[in-house]
């Protein structure tokens, strides 16, 4: 049992790094059914560009707008803003909005950037979209030394269906493919130079230890898996007591919920401050002496134009 926990344990502090492990997986995964199944070259010069250009960036474009869509904190600083512009920059602190914006967007694009590495890696997008450009410095630079017949038939390369010499083909296959390779490699290498350096001067500029920027890190992972498990088990409380007050035709029973000041208060981004010793803006609200205690009568969502969502 004690050797079941240590290995449970060491899979959950190395959940981030599994969980990369698996989106690498999965990217693979994917770039080789789309090379396999659904892409096939045009070999066409006025089409090849766009036709690669769109396996090769598309996807990319679709993982970078799910890792926004499914990115909790671009919704807490987000969501009620139009009617609020205030929650975006509270107290006036708009370095730290972009701060977090920035933050977002960095997480949201590890995705897209593995797609990119592992399709340039493997060069099949990129043979056919290069090879349909029709510019003399590309042109040039692949078909330098040879003959006019190179420039007529450097569409139909991707497909093995030019008709140039098997082995001026291969060169060209080659080339291309090196190329891919080459930029696939600077995207890796420039995004882990790019991540070290971020790290870096996020812990160098941290204002807490890393021991206690650690446990933060701990606690907020299991507030947040807390507050789904005790927010699930109100919201049956809740829709029982309601549907027994139904169904049974008499008043419901007094329930304690938090009201909306209270909700918008925790549902805010917190920052760590030296001044402030909390970890969260539910540990903030709860330790104030002065917090609103008046429940909601009416725990409905409610605009001004009296638009409820059911």
């Amino acid at each position: 049992m004690d050797s079941f926990q240590t290995v449970l344990r060491f899979f959950m502090n190395q959940k981030a790094t599994i969980g990369y492990s698996f989106m690498a997986l999965m990217t693979i995964g994917g770039e080789r059914i789309f090379s396999l199944v659904s892409f096939q070259c045009p070999c066409n010069q006025d089409q090849n560009f766009a036709y690669g250009m769109v396996f090769l960036l598309g996807p990319a474009a679709v993982l970078l707008i799910f890792g926004l869509f499914f990115n909790n904190r671009l919704w807490r600083l987000y969501t009620g803003c139009c009617l609020n512009p205030v929650k975006l920059c509270p107290h006036g602190n708009c370095f730290g909005c972009v701060r977090v914006l920035l933050s977002i967007f960095t997480g949201a694009c590890v995705a897209p950037i593995m797609w990119l590495s592992v399709a340039l890696l493997s060069g099949t997008f990129y043979e056919c979209a290069i090879s349909g450009v029709d510019d003399k410095v590309v042109v040039d630079m692949f078909c330098k030394n040879k003959t006019l017949k190179c420039r007529e038939e450097l569409a139909r390369v991707p497909c093995g269906r030019s008709q140039l010499p098997s082995d001026e083909t291969k060169d060209l296959l080659l080339m291309l493919r090196a190329q891919s390779q080459i930029l696939g490699w600077c995207i890796i290498i420039i995004s882990a130079f790019v991540g070290l350096l971020g790290t870096c001067y996020k812990n160098c500029r941290s204002k807490v230890s890393y021991l206690q920027l650690t446990f933060w890190k701990r606690y907020m992972e299991k507030e947040m898996e807390r507050f789904d498990t005790v927010s699930l088990e109100y919201a049956t409380k809740l829709a029982d007591r309601n549907l027994q007050s139904f169904f049974e035709n008499k008043d419901p029973v007094p329930f304690p919920f938090p009201n909306h000041k209270a909700w918008e208060e925790i549902s805010a981004l917190y920052t760590f401050s030296r001044s402030e010793q909390y970890y969260s803006t539910l540990q903030r609200y709860v330790e104030r002496a002065d917090r609103d205690f008046t429940p909601e009568k009416r725990p409905v969502l409610e605009s001004e134009n009296e638009l409820q969502i059911s």
